[in-house]
């Protein structure tokens, strides 16, 4: 490991805004703040907006400063990304944004049932081979029903027309609600102050003319969750190559 990623790691303890708990810690004693970010982490209560994948954290930090009436958490298992975020937030003492070190898999360790108000996934891998690795799949939306409140927001930013068309055929399976949906979020006239904080991944897709698709929708409580079918959707022909190569 790099000197480097080394420094960062060690960072990353001191700061006060980067929650990071060992599984083994998290099956003996529990995490402390759950059911409690509101009035144990946050100052104010407010509601809570989860970023998941947030990879060096643009968005969480962006969504923050934008919306003050709002508490933010960064979520994501590769510390020394998120470690961007975290000094942003800590040099600029931002008191509504915070990261969380951990798998998604394991968010319901973390957030008690209706204690998150929306959670935005954010150019994740679209994962064409494998379904269950899909962050809009049933199996994550089964994770995200564990700490949603009742129909609570899903957005999904993405370039990938692969898993954009997946999640949009998913959507319209289960019947959920719509509320916005484009293909071409800078060209249609969608976008706002918050869609359009760009993160270090899609300033790379947008300098390769890459369209950024955006759905949002909400997500009930309950119910049978179905997987579309997703065989016919073209797979995505440019992550095969050096992904922000300018010349490729």
């Amino acid at each position: 490991m790099g000197k480097n990623k080394l420094k960062k790691f060690a960072e990353m303890r001191e700061f006060g805004c980067v929650f990071q708990y060992p599984r083994e810690e998290l099956i003996k004693n529990g995490f402390p703040f759950r059911g409690k970010w509101n009035g144990g982490v946050f100052d104010k209560n407010a509601p809570i907006v989860v970023e998941l994948g947030c990879g060096k954290g643009e968005y969480t930090v962006g969504l923050a400063r934008h919306n003050p009436d709002r508490n933010y958490i960064g979520v994501d298992i590769k510390g020394a990304r998120m470690w961007s975020g975290a000094k942003a937030v800590d040099e600029e003492s931002i008191n509504n944004a915070v990261f969380l070190r951990t798998e998604i898999e394991n968010i319901k360790d973390f957030f008690t049932p209706g204690e998150v108000d929306e959670i935005w996934i954010t150019f994740p891998d679209p994962q064409m081979q494998k379904v269950r690795k899909r962050l809009t799949s049933t199996r994550f939306l089964g994770y995200y029903r564990n700490i949603l409140r009742s129909d609570g927001i899903i957005n999904l930013k993405t370039d990938s027309p692969f898993l954009y068309e997946y999640t949009r055929r998913l959507v319209e399976l289960n019947g959920f609600e719509v509320l916005a949906d484009t293909g071409d979020l800078y060209g249609s006239g969608l976008a706002d102050p918050v869609t359009s904080i760009k993160t270090f991944y899609e300033q790379q897709w947008l300098s390769r003319g890459k369209k950024i698709k955006l759905i949002s929708f909400r997500l009930p409580s309950d119910g049978e969750l179905r997987e579309p079918e997703a065989d016919d959707i073209p797979k995505d022909d440019y992550h095969a190559v050096a992904r922000f190569n300018p010349n490729a």
